[in-house]
């Protein structure tokens, strides 16, 4: 099983990084084979519309030349696609924004003049997200985005797990955090 992380942080020590690396492990631990792709690190423009990538149903067929191609093969071979990200304003960082709308064309040959297939149909999608906001209130509008997102892309839904930082003078990650992460991670292992 090979399972993609696409890292929405710009912080490599931040809250985000502390959760994914348990949650690593614990899919390691299972038999997965993953690989973290920091989205920071990556040329990740913005779709404009051109629909360019609906002309061939067999690419992602993307006019702009960047580091997405690669992220696209990468997601199409995947068996579950992992976003992780802290929430900034109540949604996922730039970079993942521009991803999943870059994707959401490439991926779904919906928007051309006949409407083609969903090149990633039926791949599993889990959100992973850190916030300073009750999880409830800080986390809830982008995993509704989300799943509003899988549904239209044909893409399994699998769920969240998110946690809280209660401040920049306290310590993010302790052992509670620890555990219910490395659970979400065995609980997905058992859904692919």
């Amino acid at each position: 099983m090979k399972a993609l992380v696409l890292m929405g942080s710009p912080r490599k020590n931040g809250n985000t990084a502390a959760l994914l690396k348990p949650f690593c492990e614990e899919l390691e631990n299972g038999g997965a084979e993953v690989e973290t792709v920091w989205l920071y690190d990556r040329d990740i423009r913005p779709c404009v519309a051109c629909r360019s990538c609906q002309r061939d149903w067999s690419v992602f067929g993307c006019a702009q030349q960047n580091d997405v191609q690669e992220i696209f093969d990468k997601v199409l071979t995947c068996d579950l696609l992992v976003l992780a990200t802290p929430i900034y304003a109540w949604y996922c960082t730039p970079p993942m924004k521009a991803l999943l709308d870059r994707l959401v064309y490439g991926m779904n040959k919906f928007y051309g003049a006949e409407k083609g297939p969903s090149l990633w149909a039926g791949k599993a999608v889990a959100l992973l997200t850190t916030c300073g906001y009750r999880l409830e209130k800080g986390c809830d509008l982008f995993e509704e985005g989300v799943r509003r997102y899988c549904k239209h892309s044909q893409l399994r839904y699998l769920g969240s797990h998110a946690e809280r930082h209660l401040g920049y003078d306290t310590v993010f990650m302790d052992a509670g955090k620890e555990a219910r992460t490395r659970a979400f991670a065995r609980e997905l292992l058992k859904r692919i």
